[in-house]
């Protein structure tokens, strides 16, 4: 059994053969996705939704020329993109990604921001029972400002989540949701998986049409192709999909670092708490805290000190194998960094601490960000799992599975044993996990983990 696996990211188009019959990626592929569009506002974030439309198309049919046997396509994406559509599903604008930041700009008037004034219709039980999601970027704030500053026009229009717009595209069908994306809006209801009307109507949102909700892993469409007719089904988050890809099961922590980083449980329930709680699968929810200083911090200072060389023109290799050796090399030297260089659920503003002549180094400064990063996931484990007899740690992403140093530094911290990821692709690989369930051939999301975990070899546990 093969299906055809698609992830739109922020930078990349994914895709692969999703071989589950060997448990096996096949034909890995990657294109550019669509650059953000150039000239706009401070803090606007916008790409050509065509585009990437366009860019999946590609890769669809890269992949089915690859597969002609192939039964079925799977789809993740980035959450918390927004593509404003009329009541056809036809695009009034560009795409506004989760990197979006307008609902932050001042007010002219010299009020509250559009986030500020959210805040405080939303009451503090409100924004619990919306999963406690607190970021700028999330689409029920970008309508929200644009109805406050005249913007656009919200009645009667749809907000698409981008995975949505793009299969509505290709198979010419409705726009609909499923909870994982319906989540990313900011809008849903956790503890009843509907929208949230109360919330709606506060923030004067009433008049929009929001999408259907359909079943996780439902049939929404199909893509034509040479004469072959494929089954599209319901995409889902890339977070979400990513911890199927990790094989999480309960009484696992999951630390993922890659651009961003993440600490997450499977939750008993719908918990709501001092955290993010995500609906997943099988009427299972994750507990979560995002937005966590993750690789982007280590290639800002990756800029930093390559900057001299790339202005004189000189082509350097790739430092991180020197960075991760001195690093392992040199200890922090009395460094203490804190590694929010950028917004994120630790603040906006970084810090480094007991600069002297003989710590000035690189190692020193690697060794000292990564002890940050890893003093930022073992508290947020302790505060997700309080029992230390409850921590089992997995370690997936690309910056965690290939920097052992800062394994070790967070397992010093909260002790236990742990497993790596089987593979940097976790979001294709829980594609690929996701089709048996899907397709039918697992009973459940759940069981589907369980078929993966028996067959791949478990690494050893320290």
């Amino acid at each position: 059994m093969q299906h055809l696996g698609i992830d739109i990211g922020s930078s990349y188009i994914k895709g692969a053969v999703l071989d589950a019959d060997g448990f096996q990626l096949r034909h890995v592929e990657r294109l550019a996705a669509p650059g953000p569009v150039p000239g706009l506002e401070a803090g606007f974030r916008e790409i050509d939704p065509d585009a990437l439309v366009s860019g999946v198309v590609a890769m669809l049919e890269r992949l089915a020329d690859r597969c002609p046997e192939a039964s079925g396509v799977l789809v993740s994406s980035q959450l918390h993109g927004l593509v404003l559509c009329d009541a056809r599903g036809q695009a009034l604008q560009r795409c506004i990604t989760w990197q979006d930041r307008r609902a932050l700009a001042p007010d002219p008037a010299g009020g509250p921001n559009a986030f500020e004034e959210l805040e405080r219709l939303v009451t503090p039980e409100g924004r619990a029972q919306l999963g406690n999601e607190r970021v700028p970027g999330l689409p029920l704030n970008a309508l929200y400002w644009g109805t406050r500053h005249r913007a656009w026009e919200v009645a009667d229009t749809l907000p698409a989540a981008i995975p949505y717009y793009v299969v509505s595209r290709l198979c010419q069908s409705e726009i609909v949701s499923d909870i994982t994306h319906a989540h990313a809006t900011g809008a849903l209801d956790v503890r009843s998986l509907t929208w949230h009307r109360d919330v709606i109507g506060r923030l004067g949102l009433d008049g929009v049409r929001w999408p259907r909700l359909v079943s996780q892993g439902a049939v929404v469409g199909e893509w034509c192709h040479r004469g072959r007719t494929l089954p599209v089904h319901a995409p889902v988050g890339d977070y979400h999909c990513s911890q199927v890809g990790t094989l999480l099961e309960p009484g696992e922590i999951s630390v993922n670092v890659s651009t961003g980083s993440a600490v997450i449980r499977i939750a008993d329930g719908c918990e709501l708490g001092d955290f993010q709680t995500r609906p997943w699968f099988d009427g299972r929810y994750l507990a979560t805290v995002t937005h966590l200083p993750g690789g982007r911090a280590l290639q800002a200072l990756v800029g930093l000190l390559t900057e001299l060389a790339s202005a004189q023109g000189m082509t350097l290799g790739d430092p991180w194998a020197y960075l991760q050796a001195e690093a392992s090399r040199a200890g922090s030297g009395g460094l203490v960094v804190d590694p929010a260089f950028y917004p994120g659920n630790r603040g906006d503003r970084g810090s480094v601490l007991g600069l002297r002549e003989e710590n000035m180094t690189v190692g020193n400064l690697f060794h000292a960000t990564l002890d940050g990063m890893a003093g930022n996931y073992a508290a947020v484990a302790e505060r997700l799992c309080p029992d230390p007899a409850g921590r089992r740690l997995v370690f997936s992403g690309g910056v965690a599975l290939k920097t052992e140093l800062l394994r070790r530094r967070v397992q010093e911290r909260l002790g236990g044993t742990h497993r790596l990821a089987p593979t940097d692709e976790d979001t294709l690989l829980g594609l690929l996990v996701l089709s048996l369930a899907f397709s039918g051939r697992s009973t459940s999301v759940r069981d589907a983990i369980g078929s993966a975990r028996n067959h791949f070899q478990r690494r050893p546990r320290h």
